[in-house]
């Protein structure tokens, strides 16, 4: 059965491009568009959010046209809603209509270039496509070292999201010195105790993770966490988080007495910050549902494996990604439990949705 660890400092930005001031902008209605677009989206309120964000794309293109850096953003802000969806097919087409936009109005090695390619090959990476998505974060991190400096954090941003592709394709020899160097500028720029540093720390403490090194990932997983806590206030959905990802290590070492009590914490704070319809809240209760299984709790596991797939089901979709992965966790559990009529609707469907990803990636047109 599959887990879903949250993860933290990714550089897809929302509406990361910024208007042009004054009369050249876009103007307040599309300002405040995307004011909507950015709280719609951090409430896990995507299909309302892509509503707003189509009418802020219809606005900048009748106010400035359609070759302006404000309709670049646009583009990337749906972009960006799509990705989250699980809707590739939509979303490549917009991030690359996006970066056309922005290499010819402000020129090939400017930031929002970048950030541009770094969107786009953060899409590649999720849909498996590893070949394009190289080339882009490495043409993002030079254009970002050159134009900004190799001490900047959107360089440190930059590292981290190569290294993370690389520990996608387990190349972790690649990974483990890029994540370094991305640490070390963040705390370099920042401080300490800043919570980008508790992301670098994170992720960093992943890969040991992933790797089996439980030993050096459990001591940054707990100072990402203290970090947070600090930084942030004990109940901020990055703390969140941070206990969700540290208990996932305490999981795998099979520690379940100190993973229930993270876990639920975990859910406590993503419900209080995000409201119980959040995706983040469907993780969290993927995870501890999990956990329970492992137990041998089934009984208990049942419901959080039901409550988190409606809530992916109506947030994301129904032929998202991590539908699919809900769909095989409750189906697995109910063979566990001997309930093979049960799981074969469930096995099928997710079969289904998996099969329409793949067909999806195939047939889009490059």
């Amino acid at each position: 059965m599959k887990h879903i660890r949250l993860i933290v400092l990714a550089l897809a930005f929302l509406g990361a491009m910024p208007s042009i001031a004054g009369a050249q902008g876009a103007g307040i209605e599309w300002d405040i568009l995307n004011q909507e677009v950015v709280e719609l989206y951090q409430a896990g309120k995507y299909d309302r959010a892509v509503v707003v964000a189509r009418k802020a794309l219809e606005v900048a293109e009748q106010t400035v046209g359609p070759n302006h850096p404000n309709v670049a953003a646009s583009l990337n802000t749906l972009a960006l809603l799509y990705d989250t969806q699980g809707d590739y097919a939509k979303a490549e087409p917009l991030y690359k209509r996006s970066l056309a936009i922005v290499e010819k109005a402000l020129g090939p090695d400017h930031p929002d270039v970048a950030t541009s390619l770094n969107n786009l090959a953060s899409l590649y990476r999720t849909m498996g496509d590893y070949a394009k998505a190289e080339p882009l974060y490495k043409r993002s991190l030079a254009i970002s070292e050159k134009a900004l400096g190799p001490d900047h954090p959107n360089v440190a941003a930059s590292l981290n999201n190569l290294a993370e592709l690389y520990r996608t394709m387990g190349d972790y020899a690649k990974a483990e010195p890029l994540y370094k160097r991305s640490r070390a500028i963040v705390e370099k720029a920042l401080g300490p105790d800043h919570p980008n540093v508790a992301a670098s720390l994170n992720n960093l403490a992943l890969l040991y993770d992933t790797q089996g090194d439980y030993a050096k990932a459990e001591p940054l997983y707990k100072r990402s966490l203290a970090i947070s806590e600090k930084a942030l206030g004990p109940d901020h959905p990055d703390v969140a988080t941070s206990l969700n990802n540290l208990a996932s290590l305490y999981r795998t070492m099979g520690d379940y007495a100190k993973a229930e009590p993270l876990y639920k914490r975990s859910l406590a704070i993503s419900e209080k910050a995000l409201g119980p319809d959040h995706p983040n809240v469907a993780a969290s209760l993927n995870n501890l549902a999990e956990l329970y299984r492992t137990m041998g709790d089934y009984a208990k596991a049942e419901p959080l494996y039901k409550r988190s797939r409606a809530i992916v089901e109506k947030a994301l979709g129904p032929d998202h990604p991590e539908v699919a992965t809900s769909l095989e966790n409750l189906a697995a559990l109910y063979r566990r439990t001997k309930r093979a009529k049960e799981a074969e609707p469930l096995e099928q469907r997710a079969a289904k949705i998996r099969a329409i990803k793949r067909l999806g990636t195939t047939c889009q047109v490059h």
